[in-house]
């Protein structure tokens, strides 16, 4: 028996609903009070709000942290995505062609990051990276490279490239997972018939894998960029705090330092505001670039 269309329509709206009305709630109203605020000046403790225009985006403009708050992002998104892509492809392709024994194994301990607080994370390098106890320096210690020991995360020359490391290993888990469920789904006819044809291991990979799992990597590199532009202040904020001397600083951990620390909530909205023009850009720019034809197999 067919159902009649509003019949069809409530049902799909009763599906809809409950998820539209969480997203309105969490991610939509944020957005929009978000851009509100960014027209006054409020210490976010008070119920006074004083309207002053742009002149928030004209102290974003003239702000000399911001620049290097910017570069600070993109250069982890950088170095997370070059990072993350090629160890996680690498372990996929291994885990999936190279036909070991031990891979479900192996697939928990690379995943067993990605179960962690992001916090425990932050922690945990930071006792790795300790000038005195840290196992970083001590290693270095103990094969003779005293003079290549340092306050790692106290460094301003090595303070930001030190919370690349920790970024990549707690991401490549996940981003394994996915490359192997992509590579696992290429019928195995096709590298029959590439090696058939002369193709070396390194050509069926480029010309037969690659291809094949783009979906696959493309959005991976697009949630890697938005996790980064949009929450890499946590890490930030737990291991260095912005420091030394704003070293660190990136986009989302001024962001806080200005709304929580100085009480400038209409500031930190409108750096807010910065943040999500910056993704949404980034996100746009990347699919463009990113976008090829879908293989059909």
């Amino acid at each position: 028996m067919v159902q009649p269309k509003s019949q069809r329509i409530a049902f799909i709206l009763f599906c809809i609903l409950p998820t539209l009305i969480l997203f309105v709630l969490f991610t939509v109203y944020p957005m929009v009070n978000g851009l509100y605020l960014s027209f006054f000046e409020w210490s976010g403790a008070s119920a006074d709000k004083a309207f002053v225009g742009l002149k928030n985006y004209v102290k974003l403009l003239n702000d000399p942290i911001i620049p290097r708050t910017i570069w600070h992002d993109y250069f982890l998104v950088l170095t997370k995505v070059v990072g993350i892509m090629v160890l996680a492809t690498f372990f996929a392709v291994a885990l999936t062609q190279l036909r070991i024994k031990e891979s479900p194994f192996y697939r928990v301990i690379f995943f067993f990051p990605n179960i962690m607080s992001v916090v425990v994370i932050g922690i945990l390098w930071s006792f790795i990276y300790n000038p005195d106890l840290g196992i970083v320096n001590s290693g270095l210690r103990a094969i003779g490279l005293e003079e290549w020991a340092r306050p790692w995360l106290g460094d301003e020359t090595w303070a930001l490239p030190s919370l690349v490391l920790p970024a990549v290993w707690a991401g490549i888990g996940l981003f394994m997972l996915m490359m192997m469920g992509g590579i696992l789904n290429v019928p195995k006819t096709l590298y029959e018939v590439a090696k058939i044809d002369g193709a070396s291991e390194w050509q069926q990979f480029w010309r037969v894998t690659v291809p094949l799992i783009w979906p696959q990597i493309k959005n991976s590199i697009l949630y890697i960029v938005i996790t980064t532009l949009n929450g890499s202040f946590i890490l930030v904020q737990v291991m260095t705090q912005g420091g030394p001397n704003n070293a660190t600083q990136v986009m989302g951990s001024y962001l806080y330092q200005q709304a929580f620390k100085q009480y400038n909530f209409g500031y930190g909205a409108t750096i807010g505001v910065m943040i999500l023009i910056l993704s949404l850009v980034t996100v746009l720019v990347l699919q463009f670039f990113l976008r090829r034809e879908r293989v059909q197999y």
